[in-house]
């Protein structure tokens, strides 16, 4: 059986924002991801945006696909009819897997390890995703996908055209066909490849760093909203105990208590 290298974990655009619909950019950005597979070498690419199915031309061929945000992390759903607009939380693991199924398509979990729970879901994953964003997490996805039995595919996760390719997927079809390409994900005739190099592991580590600056200042932004919410707490109740008769009449009169509302 013939074998086609596809990269099956791509972004049209650079950025995250316009949640659920396509815009301009994604043509172009289509088609400079497309210009660096072919100079890899790579035989087809998925297209799998947050939440929103888009299929234009790349100069090879283009597997549909969509990356939907589930109430438990990321699934990548590949195929000839993924769905084509979700709404983050949507669905559930389970329940995108079933939708993915009836509409021909495969679903792989993406980077368990990286902000997601969906890995401690019981939904029957076609495969696990390979990160190359996230090579740090080859060797315990490699080991959830033994524990769980299933096939091993690889995405490069790329929003830049550099990053194409820096993780692909072998797979054994009669044709690079999305059907195929699906079916053969579900057959678990596939393997993974990851193609990283130097520029690749500099881009990762920018990565890492810009998700620690951002995980540092959620952290310090929870921080200074606890600290206002105790502010207002003490403030109030120093209100309250400065009006002694309004504490009595309420404490005293034995008609509420906590918990009646």
């Amino acid at each position: 059986m013939p074998e086609f290298a596809v990269d099956l974990h791509n972004h049209s655009r650079f950025f995250h924002g316009f949640v659920g619909r396509s815009t301009p950019y994604d043509p172009v950005g289509l088609r400079l991801h497309g210009l660096v597979a072919r100079l890899r070498g790579l035989d087809a690419l998925a297209v799998t945006n947050h939440d929103y199915a888009y299929v234009g031309d790349a100069g090879l061929p283009v597997v549909p696909g969509v990356e939907v945000s589930t109430t438990m992390g990321h699934v990548v759903v590949v195929g000839p009819d993924p769905p084509r607009r979700t709404t983050p939380g949507e669905y559930t693991p389970g329940e995108l897997v079933d939708r993915a199924h009836d509409r021909g398509c495969a679903a792989v979990l993406a980077h368990p390890f990286r902000n997601s729970s969906a890995r401690e879901s019981k939904a029957d994953f076609d495969a696990v995703e390979l990160n190359g964003k996230n090579p740090e997490h080859d060797a315990r996805t490699l080991q959830l996908a033994d524990r769980r039995d299933l096939p091993v595919v690889g995405g490069s996760d790329a929003h830049y055209p550099i990053e194409v390719g820096r993780a692909y997927t072998v797979l054994e079809a009669d044709t690079s066909d999305p059907a195929d390409v699906a079916d053969a994900i579900r057959a678990g005739r596939v393997s993974p490849v990851s193609n990283l190099g130097h520029a690749h592991r500099l881009i990762d580590r920018g990565y890492t760093a810009v998700h620690r600056g951002r995980r540092w200042l959620r952290a310090r932004e929870g921080e200074a909203s606890a600290r206002g919410t105790a502010g207002g707490t003490r403030d109030g109740e120093s209100s309250a105990g400065g009006n002694g008769a309004g504490e009595s009449s309420t404490g005293g009169s034995g008609t509420r208590e906590s918990g009646d509302e």
